[in-house]
């Protein structure tokens, strides 16, 4: 042996003792981890169903839907319980215990895919309908990584409401590394959901956003302060988003306690802390919040704009 080859057995040795600590990072129980690659093929498979005419996998010659349906499903199927399995048996359960009880969220995680359908299809619309410079749905679909981040989002969201931990993180993180869309899985999104752009966009865990709300890049739906750490778990830390809102670039609406209000408009760069009115236009002006209330004529029906 070398002495460079010697240095080298030295270090792993060194590495290995290190091991021997007992501290979480020094788990090697790597086949009851989950896979994060699996998650990710999961993810790519799950699209294919989701646009059954956009992704289908090219090795097939003759693509029958039926039959495809079947083998994704089985194959999803087979891999999504192996993966929730296993963190089942982390949080405790025994093997045959979670093995059960991956096998009824995984089948109850597939009954509500029609229902995720329908709601990624409310999204294409919102985004074809509030872009300009789309061209077609099929552009959005194959392009648009909001749209993307969206989806992993809302099927994320059925495995987080199924109280499956780590999995529903690791597909919207997946989304956030390819899109730059940070959204959280346990937030409540409603229909007609258009991200705009998208890059550096994040969505807090308790964030709740009504429909017809368009978000710009940059954008922050966050809390006020993550002091407090994980005696914060489980209480409101992040904004609700009422309904047909619009928050331009690098807008910050944070706090469990704020509300936007329907019909506000949030312009960009706004730091928001506190409630805002429905019908609410908010801007920066020369670094001085301005905030304008839209009025309606019952007449006319002529909008006109009340400084606060």
């Amino acid at each position: 042996m070398t002495p460079y080859e010697s240095k080298i057995e030295a270090v792993v040795d060194s590495i290995l003792q290190d091991y021997q600590c007992n501290r979480d990072i020094d788990k090697l129980e790597l086949h009851r981890k989950p896979d994060r690659d699996a998650m990710i093929d999961i993810i790519e498979k799950l699209r294919r169903i989701v646009f059954p005419g956009y992704f289908k996998d090219k090795n097939y010659q003759i693509y029958n839907a039926k039959h495809n349906l079947s083998m994704l499903i089985e194959d999803v199927m087979f891999n999504l319980n192996r993966q929730v399995a296993l963190v089942f048996q982390n949080r405790g359960e025994s093997e045959e215990a979670a093995q059960a009880h991956a096998q009824d969220v995984c089948v109850e995680f597939f009954n509500q895919i029609p229902q995720v359908r329908a709601m990624v299809q409310t999204d294409l619309q919102a985004a074809y309908e509030g872009d300009p410079a789309a061209t077609g749905m099929a552009e959005i679909i194959f392009a648009y990584p909001g749209l993307f981040a969206i989806m992993v989002y809302r099927l994320a969201h059925v495995l987080y409401t199924l109280n499956v931990p780590i999995l529903p993180r690791m597909m919207t993180e997946h989304a956030h590394s390819i899109t730059g869309i940070d959204i959280h899985p346990g937030a409540t999104i409603g229909k007609f959901f258009f991200i705009d752009h998208g890059t550096g966009i994040v969505v807090g865990e308790t964030t709740v956003i009504g429909e017809n709300v368009k978000i710009y890049q940059g954008v922050t739906l966050g809390a006020l302060s993550t002091r407090g750490g994980q005696s914060l778990r489980g209480k409101r830390r992040h904004p609700t988003i009422e309904d047909n809102v619009t928050i331009y670039a690098g807008a910050s609406v944070l706090g469990g306690d704020t509300v936007i209000g329907q019909g506000c408009v949030i312009g960009s760069n706004a730091f928001i802390t506190k409630s805002v009115a429905p019908c609410t236009t908010v801007s920066i002006k020369s670094q001085e919040l301005q905030m304008k209330t839209r009025a309606e004529c019952a007449e006319c029906k002529q909008v006109f704009w009340c400084e606060q």
